[in-house]
């Protein structure tokens, strides 16, 4: 089943590699890519080297939700792209919650 983001709740991609965690939020309705972050960023670099773990990983939530708040969403429709919902992932998903982000 494909998931679809429209201008009120935009769809949030997260990517994951072995060492970062990528995710952008695409508003499919128009085809645009509205915001897109990763672990790669210098304020998260700095204070987690590797991205490749769950530490980082919820860190990465924390700034990823504060940033789209910023940007005005707050409501969005998270996919996991096939991934399992543990680990990493689900240390995404609940710091993006915990930063007040609806899904």
């Amino acid at each position: 089943m494909r998931m679809l983001g429209t201008e009120t709740a935009p769809r949030l991609v997260i990517h994951r590699s072995l060492k970062n965690l990528f995710a952008q939020v695409t508003d499919d309705t128009r085809d645009k890519t509205l915001f897109s972050l990763s672990t790669l960023d210098k304020e998260i670099k700095q204070k987690f080297p590797s991205g490749g773990n769950i530490k980082s990983a919820e860190f990465f939530g924390e700034v990823f939700a504060r940033k789209s708040k910023e940007k005005g969403i707050t409501k969005i429709v998270f996919d996991r792209a096939g991934y399992l919902y543990h680990g990493r992932v689900k240390a995404f998903a609940d710091a993006l919650r915990k930063g007040g982000l609806e899904f």
